[in-house]
């Protein structure tokens, strides 16, 4: 059985370092990449930056590094989106791993 997926998607480069920092301490999961998308209109907000922060891990511990990494991205006014994925597929496995930012320097 694959693991389970968090997505939190939020503005900023920063603010993704910070909370994919503070989900790994506060939860047994790995994160998997950070993956970057810049929106059409992202010129006209104030952080032109979408960030999404992928990390895996069993279920509780994928639910509650998304609690702890949706919380703070709020508290910062941040956050734009997030999804659980209980079980992941295999094709989602892969997809997971792929990040516009470039070589996944995490895995090497």
């Amino acid at each position: 059985m694959a693991n389970a997926l968090g997505l939190l998607e939020v503005f900023g480069f920063t603010t993704s370092v910070v909370l994919g920092d503070l989900i790994a301490k506060s939860a047994d999961v790995t994160i998997v990449a950070l993956d970057k998308n810049k929106p059409a209109n992202g010129d006209a907000a104030e952080v032109p930056l979408l960030m999404t922060i992928k990390f895996e891990g069993d279920a509780a511990a994928v639910e509650h590094g998304l609690e702890v990494g949706v919380a703070e991205a709020k508290r910062r006014n941040l956050y734009v989106t997030s999804d659980f994925i209980s079980r992941q597929a295999e094709d989602t496995v892969k997809m997971a791993k792929i990040a516009a930012t470039g070589k996944d320097k995490l895995r090497g």
